[in-house]
């Protein structure tokens, strides 16, 4: 485990509230964020894939990170996924990001175009760290399955020659052991953080030397990821990774994680305008939700007083 790492620990992807409009709920969302920060979770990930980020405009975007200093969330606390396929974007909301002080953001690859090289990707984050400059460290997302565009060891090793110490770490979405432990074994030592993006690796990749994990089934499993992450040498934290492997399994499940995770927090808080989403992100029917509930019921995780 890498204790000294900028988000050690647990980080959930947080989900974003919309408002009937679907108008991003920003009340909603700041006591989402104080209940994960108050069960488990060390820091937040808002604005990535699970925040709907991708469906959330610009300036959107920017209000949410001003919404939730507003409402207490401090900006230490939040790595904010700034990576968007137009470069001038990118580095407008990475400075933005700076600006708020936020210690670190997100940034996926430039998704659109398929297939680009190494080269081309160097060039594209040299771009906007020489844009940005080193206010704010860099933490690449690598997430093949949705932007098609996956972080090779060598490009990884070449954006830490080229910037030391700004280049700070990565979120493995693969969902790949051997891809998170490369990380871990080529980089960790150096003090590049690997951070989980699949909560099934949570504790194998600590055991390498990892960081910690960034995933949306935070939203509604922190306290026992947080188990995992005290106790991940010893046995207990071994049972507690049964656990959150079992939740997991359950959200995934499900047609979508986004509509599945929006419905636990439905049911958990009794408030049904956590089923606001944008589209083409939709509501899971009555017989997909009573599937999802009795998956992630059978866990033996309660989070009855979930915000």
């Amino acid at each position: 485990m890498m204790k000294d790492a900028v988000f050690a620990g647990v980080n959930a992807a947080v989900l974003t509230p919309m408002k009937d409009d679907l108008s991003v709920d920003l009340d909603r969302m700041g006591k989402h964020c104080r209940w994960l920060l108050a069960n488990g979770c060390n820091n937040l990930g808002v604005l990535g894939t699970t925040g709907e980020a991708n469906s959330i405009g610009l300036n959107e975007r920017l209000d949410v990170l001003h919404g939730l200093i507003e409402r207490g969330i401090s900006a230490a606390k939040m790595m904010p996924g700034t990576g968007v396929s137009a470069l001038t974007d990118t580095v407008v909301l990475t400075k933005h990001a700076a600006d708020m002080g936020c210690r670190g953001a997100l940034l996926l690859p430039p998704f659109y175009y398929k297939n680009p090289t190494d080269d081309g990707l160097f060039a594209y984050f040299s771009e906007v760290i020489n844009r940005v400059g080193g206010r704010i460290k860099y933490y690449l997302y690598n997430f093949p399955q949705q932007s098609a565009v996956p972080f090779s060891v060598e490009l990884i090793g070449r954006l830490l020659k080229a910037f030391p110490g700004t280049i700070k770490g990565v979120k493995d979405s693969s969902g790949n052991y051997d891809n998170g432990r490369a990380y871990v074994e080529n980089f960790a030592k150096d003090g590049f953080e690997v951070y989980a993006g699949d909560d099934t690796l949570l504790r194998p990749l600590l055991l390498l030397g990892s960081a910690g994990c960034i995933t949306a089934a935070a939203n509604v499993n922190s306290p026992i990821a947080a188990k995992v992450y005290a106790d991940w040498i010893n046995d207990r934290g071994a049972a507690a990774q049964e656990t959150l492997s079992a939740t997991r399994r359950a959200i995934v499940s499900a047609p979508a994680a986004i509509p599945a995770l929006k419905a636990l927090m439905a049911r958990h808080t009794g408030d049904n305008a956590w089923y606001n989403m944008r589209p083409p992100h939709l509501k899971l029917t009555g017989e997909q939700q009573a599937k999802l509930f009795a998956a992630f019921d059978a866990c033996g995780v309660s989070l009855a007083t979930a915000a």
